[in-house]
């Protein structure tokens, strides 16, 4: 986690994230310079960021969009106030409207970025300066202090080669809080067609399969935002177990980037749980990672006690093998 202090001085209307990154200076300067890159983390997860324009000079602007789990959108802005590269950028961040104009009925603060190479890479820190006690205040009750650290746990994928970061660890869980796992998973293969593979029954059917011994028995899938899925397994031969299934709806598509689905077991009155999958494709690779938001930590527990991380790594390894050989 790259975040090592957060501090709200209510004092001096001021919030200070220390962070520190092993890598130098000038490639964390990159990541924060290129919109495509800070798109990747700058954002929560479940929020992730979208830059619509980016002129990166003093006196420029760079307009973004958050996008949560159910298609809610948050639209914000950069003015570019100072830039010193590597060392230190400061810019006025505030919200804006559906048109893309300042919304003076949201606070707007004052954020400057500084850069320093220490031994095993770089310490970064960002001040962030309030008109009000009441300004600093709505940004902490909007969750900046926690989103702000579940943004940050993304930067180490994006300051290293994806390669580099993510081959040869087969599906890794990662535990955000008590109703949040992160899944991740580098899959050998492009994008456009590992986004075929989780869309089209055809291949869903031949990969989704989980441990061996078992078979999809049923394949409906969603295609657009209110569309139902439902999905069956059931064993086969003398696999042990009984069949089971899932059902849900499509709450957000953005192909080939990403797809909100709420799911429960068949049959039942949940509880749902949300599946928030991201793709990301670098030099014929994509990152497949899978955000899980749980009603509570006990269905968490449950559901991770079923050996589901062991059935997708087994049903990843199948897609390798199979769709995209």
């Amino acid at each position: 986690m790259p975040v090592i202090d957060i501090n709200a001085d209510t004092e001096n209307l001021t919030m200070t994230v220390t962070a520190e990154f092993a890598a130098p200076i000038e490639r964390v300067w990159q990541a924060y310079s290129d919109p495509r890159q800070l798109e990747r983390f700058w954002g929560p997860p479940s929020w992730p960021a979208r830059f619509h324009t980016w002129d990166h000079t003093v006196g420029g602007r760079a307009d973004y969009s958050m996008t949560g789990p159910r298609g809610e959108t948050s639209r914000a802005y950069w003015e570019f106030l100072e830039i010193e590269e590597p060392h230190r950028f400061s810019v006025l961040d505030g919200f804006s409207d559906e048109n893309g104009q300042p919304n003076a009925d949201m606070p707007a603060m004052r954020m400057d970025f500084t850069f320093e190479s220490t031994e095993s890479g770089t310490r970064m820190v960002t001040s962030s300066t309030f008109d009000s006690l009441e300004a600093l205040q709505t940004v902490i009750d909007m969750g900046v202090i926690e989103g702000t650290r579940m943004a940050m746990s993304q930067i180490d994928a994006v300051l290293r080669d994806l390669r580099e970061y993510a081959e040869g660890k087969g599906t890794t869980v990662e535990f955000l809080d008590d109703t949040h796992i992160s899944i991740t998973r580098l899959v050998n293969g492009p994008i456009d067609l590992v986004w075929r593979a989780y869309n089209e029954p055809d291949l869903i059917r031949q990969w989704m399969l989980g441990p061996d011994g078992w078979e999809m028995t049923e394949c409906e899938v969603a295609r657009k935002p209110g569309d139902r899925y439902r999905t069956s397994w059931a064993p086969v031969g003398d696999t042990e177990g009984e069949p089971f299934g899932f059902e849900g709806e499509m709450l957000l598509v953005d192909p080939p980037r990403r797809a909100v689905q709420v799911e429960r077991m068949q049959g039942t009155d949940g509880p749902d749980i949300l599946n928030d999958v991201n793709f990301y494709e670098e030099d014929g690779v994509t990152l497949v990672t899978v955000l899980m938001e749980f009603p509570d930590k006990d269905t968490r527990d449950a559901v991770l006690a079923t050996g589901m991380a062991d059935g997708m790594e087994q049903s990843y390894q199948r897609l390798e093998s199979t769709v995209l050989a």
